[in-house]
């Protein structure tokens, strides 16, 4: 059975706010998605459906256009505003990005018919020009009001790059407005862009750039456009949900917040197996006491689809808000993520199941739109394919991958099998012959990991396009017992939060640790260990470990503030990368923060250029790919990870 999401008290919402007098209360319609990430075609998902766990495939960027699609058309059917938004991050994440950059993205997205999107840290992953020709080639606005690029040589000029973009309607009929000189007495809606304002640590390709605040310059934009007449505005942003709801309660005048950057799938999906998250469309009150902010976001990997209903009172207050994310299925429904013949349910289990799903407002069942999997078939999927290469290794169970492990003790599968190849490839004899050095601890930030393994044939393509596809050398640095324990510290106590983002929180490898929430969102460190001639012993504060983890972390970046503060004097760090084929050492003399706010790396002789001809940095990926090959050749999840997390 086929369901798509018009849901009946969609259709009452619409309906009875139709009329086209300016003054009576307007209903606007938002669907949303955000942190795609490349996931352009269905990702595999394990879901307790019934009480039964079982195995289906979700979302991707046809299923996804075929329901925003179909809410459009009810929308269309009873002449009632919408628009289709994505709140940040569709780079990276795929082997499709690796392959194409920025340039599918623009395809697929300009495709599906975005009326806005925000920019996100990782559209900034790469340089100012290959986000400029992104911007260029996307066929809808993308937004950043607390942004300026005007001493960026790439972005500068960027034509498509806005603070803030106004939409007018007349019931359905949408017109895209350069000023409100144009609106006449049809409602206008303002969306506006707010992108993380340490974007600098965040992401490497900043280039001149310079980010503001992000609460005064929300406040600052709303203020211009509710002066110039902007009755309704939303905020389209890139900030992680802790901090839209920070934004919902100090900046006065905003009236939904369509978010992304924590991956927050809102809503309770208990009933799925995915656990009671924070609510969808919570309201938060304004600092003035008198207005509410609405706030949503739609999970990631373009697996569901968010859709809020606003109604607005004849001033422009929000007078109710409600919607809900929804999974969207490709309802074939398995006992085995491998999807053989043998583990497809039988067809009553299947009708049984689908019957389960009409009757859930959290997953639907919903085809892919046939011409947008046509073309990305055709144009893009065969250079993907040849991409994968070798095979390396075999996973025989579904590895999955969590950034911050749950109050219930799950942990990512993934994230301590990285940390562990990174250990053991730095300590191989050829690549201690560069280093001159033998590593005793591994860390490992859980965002370098970007998915989890399926079961079957593990191939070198699916470990650096798709697990570790960012191309990270990897760094050996000198780090004393007190530094490594703040680290570990200030890192997992900035994950903790509600809502916050969990990309920097650490696993580890040759060091265990124990952290005991105390209170919400912080506690301490009840025991950190390091592995020394196989026994655990206590990581003493004044000795000094060597420490191996990826370029980006080690440089201090997404929060690891205490390897920046270690570095800007001096440093022993080295950097490994393959130059012309053969392994290099790049030593670093020091680490210092850029005018803009990036922190830029000093080498002492010749400086690591990962684009440069000749030059190889993605050490991160190989590394696992020897491990697994030399090592773990049948991937399983390791005994025992090394982090212990006793959470409130």
């Amino acid at each position: 059975m086929k369901k798509f999401l018009v849901a009946p008290v969609l259709a009452a919402i619409l309906t009875g706010c139709a009329g086209g007098q300016p003054e009576a209360p307007f209903t606007l319609t938002l669907a949303h998605v955000n942190d795609t990430h490349s996931h352009f075609d269905a990702s595999d998902a394990r879901l307790s459906l019934d009480g039964e766990a079982v195995y289906t495939r979700l979302g991707g960027h046809p299923r996804l256009l075929t329901q925003v699609n179909a809410w459009r058309n009810q929308a269309e059917q009873a002449d009632q505003p919408l628009l289709f938004l994505h709140g940040g991050d569709a780079w990276q994440g795929s082997g499709y990005f690796r392959l194409n950059q920025g340039a599918m993205n623009a395809d697929i997205l300009t495709r599906m018919q975005l009326d806005a999107m925000v920019l996100g840290n990782h559209e900034f992953d790469l340089d100012t020009p290959s986000l400029a020709d992104f911007i260029a080639g996307a066929g809808f606005p993308l937004l950043a009001a607390n942004l300026d690029a005007s001493r960026d040589p790439a972005l500068k000029d960027a034509a498509n790059l806005h603070p803030y973009v106004l939409y007018a309607f007349d019931g359905n009929d949408k017109e895209r407005l350069e000023s409100m000189e144009d609106a006449g007495r049809d409602p206008v809606v303002a969306v506006i862009g707010l992108v993380p304002e340490n974007m600098p640590e965040l992401a490497a390709g900043t280039g001149e750039v310079r980010f503001q605040q992000e609460v005064a310059s929300a406040q600052r934009t709303v203020d211009l456009l509710r002066e110039q007449g902007v009755r309704h505005i939303v905020a389209l942003t890139h900030l992680g949900l802790e901090r839209d709801q920070r934004l919902a309660r100090e900046v006065n005048g905003i009236d939904v917040i369509v978010g992304g950057h924590s991956h927050s799938l809102l809503g309770d999906f208990s009933e799925l197996g995915l656990g009671q998250n924070p609510a969808y469309a919570q309201l938060f009150t304004n600092p003035n006491g008198l207005a509410k902010t609405c706030v949503v976001q739609a999970g990631q990997h373009a697996q569901a689809l968010g859709r809020v209903s606003v109604t607005f009172t004849r001033d422009g207050r929000v007078s109710r808000c409600e919607g809900g994310n929804t999974l969207l299925s490709d309802g074939e429904f398995y006992s085995d993520v491998r999807r053989t013949d043998a583990s497809r349910l039988s067809p009553a289990q299947q009708q049984r199941l689908a019957e389960v799903v009409a009757a859930s407002p959290r997953i639907a069942v919903v085809e892919e739109d046939a011409e947008l999997r046509r073309h990305i078939d055709d144009t893009y999927k065969p250079a993907l394919t040849a991409a994968y290469g070798a095979v390396i290794g075999h996973v025989p169970v579904t590895l999955e991958h969590r950034r911050l492990p749950g109050r219930d003790g799950s942990q990512s599968d993934v994230a301590p099998l990285v940390a562990a190849s990174q250990l053991h490839w730095v300590n191989r004899p050829e690549v201690q012959a560069i280093t001159g050095r033998r590593a005793e601890v591994a860390l490992l930030n859980a965002g370098a990991v970007r998915t989890g393994l399926e079961p079957g044939e593990l191939k070198e393509g699916q470990v650096s396009l798709d697990l570790l596809p960012f191309g990270n050398p990897l760094s050996l640095v000198s780090l004393t017992g007190r530094q490594l324990a703040g680290l570990l510290l200030e890192t997992i106590n900035a994950s903790l939060p509600d809502g916050a983002h969990a990309g920097r929180f650490p696993y580890v490898a040759g060091l265990r640790y124990e952290f005991d929430e105390t209170r919400k969102g912080a506690g301490f460190l009840s025991r950190i260990e390091v592995q020394q001639n196989g026994r655990w012993v206590r990581v003493q504060p004044n000795a000094s470990y060597q420490v191996v983890m990826n370029a980006y972390s080690a440089s201090g970046n997404d929060g690891w503030n205490t390897l920046l503060q270690a570095q800007q004097v001096l440093t022993d760090r080295l950097d490994l990368a393959w130059v012309n084929g053969r392994l290099t050492a790049f030593p670093v003399a020091r680490l210092s923060r850029g005018s803009n706010g990036a922190i830029e790396t000093h080498y002492i002789n010749q400086p690591l250029d990962c684009g440069a001809a000749g030059v190889r940095c993605n050490t991160d990926a190989q590394a696992f790919i020897d491990y697994v090959r030399e090592q773990r050749p049948l991937l399983r999840p390791l005994a025992d990870s090394g982090v212990s997390l006793k959470r409130l």
